[in-house]
């Protein structure tokens, strides 16, 4: 024991004697065993932090772009396991000490410095890639279009949750205050970099062609991107029909790409059929690469289950897992008729008989995206889809109705897919523009449900005080249609000032 306080002693004054004969600043620069000067030289070199900067939005498909995107609609509620780390998202109850904090087992964290990080792969890549010698110029273009369109995707993700934003485009290499303390910047400045970043993308792909997979950035997925972000400025920042018609013209350019309405819905997720010709762009998820995603919060553990369920709903489930902390709200199925093929593709009502007779919902589980059996075990891996056909058409009728055009065509192949014989039950007809609009948010939220939009959509065409009832009676206060900002955030940034509304 005496030896080991001599050591320790021993130690401690040599720290202190290092320590003292540094520089007065102690401006020491960061050991890495591998450092950019001595990374950044091959084609392999740059391919091998593409993949990277993938991997990292990964981290963020686990779990925070649905919480971000979908958790505060009128889409979700609790489920029989419950989690009061969740409920504070789709009750609406979000502050500065709570939003924050892992939930969700751990794969929510609403903080923005996980995406940040994918915006920091991008911009290592943009700085360093252009000087590699590569096999064409085709593979160089290509590496920098992907990155570019990764950086834009970050940047909208992050200001439509959290508004104003610190601008970074150059990757964090130093440690000194000046270079990693940044001040926020106005939406208005964040938006002309994304769009900025879209158009450099645009034109630096070699082809519109999409990678195997589909899970990595192309033209026609960029152009998705792109038919977003102008109806999200075209209508929450006064944008107006210029911007509607800048979507309209990138919708044109993935209709010529090799994309289609798959006739079975349900098939788009299935996790042997990813990259399908619906998908423009997912977050891949594939076993001994990733763990399970955020929903396995969304499924049915055999603890949860009754044996009070017919048979016919057991065999729907199949193989249970996950823990169900969270399920579909009942003001959201209802919504669903009983002949929509989406229907069942999306939720599973687990009921039960009453006493007096009939049954009644013991409760829901989410089917979409319940990933696979492997060995036994239910394996929560389906890639997490970010633009897909379904959701491009839906945009074309949103612009078409917001420049005063017919939507009808648009909605109707969307309908026609999901009510297939019944569909003449279920055709649109077009009668003025405020119909439209309501018919094609109900239609965004029938094809789009958990795939994290729903949030979104009720922001963008202003209606989240009128439909997620958490917040009817608290019209008027507009701060909450952004997140707060966290502890973590404001203590690790102290330029950063918290949004207003918040304490």
């Amino acid at each position: 024991m005496k030896m080991k306080v001599k050591n320790l002693l021993t130690y401690s004054a040599v720290l202190l004697i290092s320590m003292a004969s540094c520089t007065k600043d102690l401006e020491l620069d960061p050991i890495s065993q591998i450092s950019n000067q001595s990374f950044w030289k091959s084609e392999g070199d740059v391919t091998g932090a593409l993949n990277g900067m993938y991997v990292r939005l990964r981290t963020q498909a686990i779990g925070n772009l649905f919480a971000w995107g979908e958790m505060r609609s009128e889409t979700m509620d609790r489920s029989l396991a419950g989690s009061a780390g969740l409920q504070v998202f789709y009750y609406n109850e979000l502050d500065r000490a709570n939003v924050g904090l892992a939930a969700g087992n751990g794969m929510v964290n609403s903080t923005w410095q996980g995406m940040y990080t994918v915006i920091h792969d991008a911009n290592l890549l943009l700085k360093y890639a252009p000087d590699i010698t590569y096999s064409s110029d085709a593979v160089k273009n290509q590496i920098l279009a992907e990155a570019h369109a990764m950086r834009a995707y970050a940047y909208f993700v992050l200001t439509k949750t959290w508004g104003a934003l610190p601008i970074v485009t150059d990757p964090t290499e130093g440690y000194k205050p000046d270079v990693i303390m940044k001040e926020r910047s106005s939406k208005e400045d964040v938006m002309k970099l994304i769009k900025s970043d879209i158009e450099t993308s645009l034109s630096l792909f070699p082809t519109a062609n999409f990678k195997t997979g589909r899970n990595m950035w192309s033209k026609p997925a960029v152009h998705a991107l792109k038919a977003d972000v102008s109806l999200w400025t075209g209508k929450t920042m006064g944008g107006g029909a210029s911007d509607f018609q800048v979507a309209l013209t990138s919708i044109a350019e993935i209709e010529k790409a090799d994309v289609a309405l798959l006739p079975n819905y349900a098939s788009i997720f299935d996790y042997d059929n990813k990259g399908n010709k619906e998908i423009l762009m997912a977050v891949r998820f594939q076993d001994l690469e990733a763990g399970d995603n955020m929903f396995a919060n969304l499924y049915m553990s055999g603890a949860y289950m009754t044996s009070a369920a017919d048979q016919a709903t057991k065999d729907k489930l199949g193989v249970l897992g996950g823990l169900p902390i969270m399920s579909m709200s009942k003001l959201a199925r209802d919504q669903f008729s009983l002949d929509d093929q989406r229907r069942d593709a999306t939720f599973i009502e687990v009921s039960i008989p009453k006493a007096g007779g009939g049954t009644e919902v013991f409760a829901s589980v989410i089917s979409k995206f319940s990933g696979t059996v492997i060995g036994g075990n239910r394996r929560f891996i389906d890639d997490i889809v970010l633009y897909r056909f379904g959701d491009v058409l839906l945009m074309k009728a949103e612009a078409q109705n917001a420049l005063g055009q017919d939507p009808t065509e648009a909605i109707n192949k969307v309908r026609n897919r999901a009510y297939g014989a019944n569909y003449a039950k279920h055709i649109y007809v077009h009668t003025s523009a405020a119909n439209a609009d309501e018919a094609i948010l109900k239609e965004r939220l029938l094809e789009l449900a958990v795939e994290g939009k729903r949030w979104w959509d009720l922001v963008r065409f202003n209606k989240a005080f009128d439909l997620v009832p958490s917040l009817q009676n608290k019209k008027g206060k507009n701060h909450l249609l952004l997140f707060p900002i966290s502890e973590t955030t404001l203590s690790l940034e102290p330029k950063i000032q918290q949004n207003e509304g918040y304490l």
